[in-house]
């Protein structure tokens, strides 16, 4: 059974599951799960806990050898295996399965991964586990849904906080999850329960941000063009590689080019997917989102901008790299002519 991670907390209310999986993005939201899930087990009376951890060398057959040594007292037990790598190879999918299969009465099984691609997903094992148990994945919320996110938290520590305010938590807290908890429990020891300023939020919060070329792929599918050039300050200032950021976004580009190019041609946009290798779900629908406000010869323009920049980037062209990586974002940010702007 998949959860989405807001559900979890009602789940945990209830008689466990035999086994819970936990994958995604965020350290601090698969530790928070994995913590939530511990605490119930201890509620509901798993005084065992023994911890796993899946490195090099690892015996794939003491996960089972855990799961029926239990205490001479008849004590329920918690198994906690960590597979950092998240890729458990052969031997440990196929161990995986068998464990899935039969799993043990009295034993609660919590399996920790790190954020999955779309093929891991589909394995076998994988597959095994989500229906014997009940998988959540754990990811950062998109920045648009960052606000809500710092809300929430707020709430819990009865705060909260006006539109404004929350937008420049997100702004500096973004893609650094950690640092957004801790600030937002920063906010919560120096001021009272009630409404935050956004004075007061200014003056607490430090700009704790990370940036890199996903973040910016994604603004740039999004036609975000303010978030753009944050992203290409922030990029810029932490000493981001040109040709990295160059690839990205020329990477994107050819991409739109192409299945704007087949869509004109009367192609189907699912065949178009495959073609261009596209699998993962939220990168088809930013670049669905996409195509319908840019044009085949604004994406080929943008396709000879980029080229510019290469031969800027490697000495043949004078210019400022960084500039005309913005210039690129806007152009790509910018409506066709004859496409309605986004709202």
């Amino acid at each position: 059974m998949i959860l989405r991670p807001e559900q979890l907390a009602s789940q945990l209310d209830k008689a466990l599951a035999p086994l819970y999986v936990l994958h995604g993005n965020e350290p601090l939201l698969v530790l928070e799960a994995g913590d939530a899930i511990r605490a119930a087990a201890r509620r509901q009376g798993y005084a065992e806990r023994e911890v796993l951890v899946a490195g090099q060398g690892f015996r794939w057959e003491s996960l089972q050898s855990a799961a029926g040594n239990m205490s001479l007292f008849g004590a329920s037990k918690l198994v906690d295996l960590r597979i950092p790598n998240g890729k458990p190879g052969r031997d440990g999918g196929e161990a995986l399965q068998r464990y899935a299969r039969n799993l043990d009465d009295g034993v609660v099984t919590l399996i920790t991964l790190p954020e999955l691609d779309w093929a891991t997903r589909k394995a076998a094992w994988f597959t095994a586990l989500a229906e014997a148990g009940v998988a959540v994945e754990l990811n950062a919320p998109e920045r648009d849904r960052l606000p809500e996110w710092i809300a929430r938290r707020l709430a819990n520590q009865q705060q909260k906080a006006s539109a404004d305010a929350l937008g420049f938590i997100a702004d500096h807290v973004e893609g650094n999850l950690l640092a957004a908890h801790q600030e937002i429990l920063k906010l919560g020891l120096l001021h009272p329960p009630g409404e935050l300023s956004l004075d007061a939020v200014r003056e607490a919060v430090l700009n704790v941000a990370r940036y890199d070329v996903d973040k910016l792929r994604t603004a740039l599918l999004e036609g975000d063009a303010a978030r753009c050039a944050r992203l290409l300050e922030g990029l810029k200032g932490e000493g981001e590689a040109p040709p990295l950021v160059l690839w990205a976004l020329a990477n994107e580009i050819r991409s739109l080019a192409n299945l704007r190019q087949g869509l004109d041609e009367g192609q189907q946009l699912q065949g178009l997917l495959k073609v261009e290798r596209i699998f993962d779900d939220r990168r088809k629908q930013a670049l669905q989102r996409a195509l319908p406000r840019l044009g085949g010869p604004q994406l080929r323009t943008a396709i000879l901008h980029a080229a510019r920049i290469d031969r800027m980037i490697k000495g043949l062209a004078g210019g400022d790299v960084w500039d005309e990586f913005l210039q690129l974002c806007l152009r790509i940010c910018a409506p066709a002519r004859g496409t309605p702007a986004r709202r």
